[in-house]
């Protein structure tokens, strides 16, 4: 078994006694048998079932702002309460993931139906998404009310939750499938969807949580990895809606559907700066529209407009910013380069 499938296993180990927290929780306040049980079904379809980056994001930080060689080197009690803040982060994400196929019509989640589409449960999933959000603030307040750091872990939750729905209202706003303007598009507003709505929470949120652990939390060290985070976390997203229009289904695991769409995507906004007015024509006829004759029109465009050679230089372009970034850290106070140079690495020029 690797390393990284040791520490997953691990990972999820923990999420059983969470359950077991948040039922008991549930029973103190004499919760009926069956309304408990809904509530556990729902923790147990939407928290663990997807690839669990960003939550083993906050054990990793914490591994190596403290200078221990592998997870397993942590006390059992640090390790719990570090890989509790990880399954937090999934929590948020789980909440996000219900409210946000439903807002989306979507149809599967994970390789399953979306929450909302099982049998049964229908509208009654918008109250689950808010009780998978409200188990983060009772499992803080019973884990970390008595620590130093409890009010920062408390406003950056509540902080980076907002800023996550700032840039889904933009983006629903922009973008709403059965409404196709190509005029409310431009790469300011997908770079602003894309900071609020993913990096925020998928970057920063899991190192600053980290870094409060840690006991590293000066604001010009929660500064210096904000500003590597943040444009690493666009990057990842650029680079996201680059492969959906360019990478093999055979390597990113899934048939892109940005353009069918009408995903206000790095690839389109790029297109839209330097198209003609009859590529521009063509957009707007084919952009957004379910058939793959129109997909192949928008796909054909972009490969006219060498879209694929501009994003290549991008790449190059963010990621040796990024590593000269890194390479100026200030680490007199405790915070590491290593942590940021990690993230990176994960990034640069991965094809799934």
């Amino acid at each position: 078994m690797s390393a990284k499938e040791h520490n997953r296993n691990k990972f999820l180990s923990e999420f059983p006694a969470l359950v077991n927290e948040l039922t008991e929780i549930l029973v103190q306040y004499g919760l009926p048998k069956d309304a408990i049980e809904w509530y556990q079904k729902s923790l147990e379809y939407n928290t663990p079932g997807g690839k669990l980056n960003r939550g083993l994001s906050v054990v990793d930080t914490y591994v190596i702002l403290k200078g221990y060689k592998s997870v397993d080197d942590l006390p059992k009690e640090t390790y719990f309460k570090v890989a509790l803040l990880g399954w937090c982060i999934e929590l948020l994400q789980a909440y996000f993931l219900v409210a946000d196929d439903m807002m989306d019509k979507s149809i599967t989640r994970r390789g399953q139906p979306c929450w909302y589409k099982v049998p049964g449960v229908s509208e009654i999933a918008i109250n689950d998404a808010f009780m998978l959000e409200g188990a983060i603030y009772m499992l803080l307040k019973k884990h970390f009310k008595n620590d130093p750091y409890y009010v920062d872990l408390l406003e950056l939750f509540h902080e980076v939750t907002f800023q996550t729905e700032l840039g889904q209202l933009l983006d629903l706003i922009t973008a709403p499938e059965d409404h196709v303007d190509l005029n409310k598009f431009s790469l300011e507003k997908h770079s602003f969807i894309v900071i609020f709505k993913t990096a925020y929470y998928s970057f920063y949120l899991p190192v600053a949580l980290a870094m409060y652990v840690a006991g590293i939390n000066d604001e010009k060290d929660l500064k210096q990895a904000h500003d590597v985070l943040i444009p690493l976390g666009e990057y990842f997203q650029i680079q996201d809606d680059y492969l959906d229009c360019f990478g093999k289904p055979e390597d990113i695991g899934k048939i892109g559907t940005d353009i069918q769409d009408n995903k206000c995507s790095w690839v389109v906004n790029t297109a839209l700066k330097i198209c003609n007015k009859e590529q521009r024509q063509i957009l707007d006829e084919n952009y957004g529209v379910k058939n793959s004759e129109t997909e192949a029109k928008c796909k054909k465009l972009f490969n006219d407009l060498g879209i694929d050679k501009l994003y290549h230089e991008y790449e190059e372009k963010i990621t040796t910013e990024l590593k000269t970034k890194i390479s100026q850290i200030d680490e007199s106070r405790g915070f590491k380069g290593e942590v940021l140079t990690t993230f990176l690495n994960k990034i640069y020029k991965r094809s799934k």
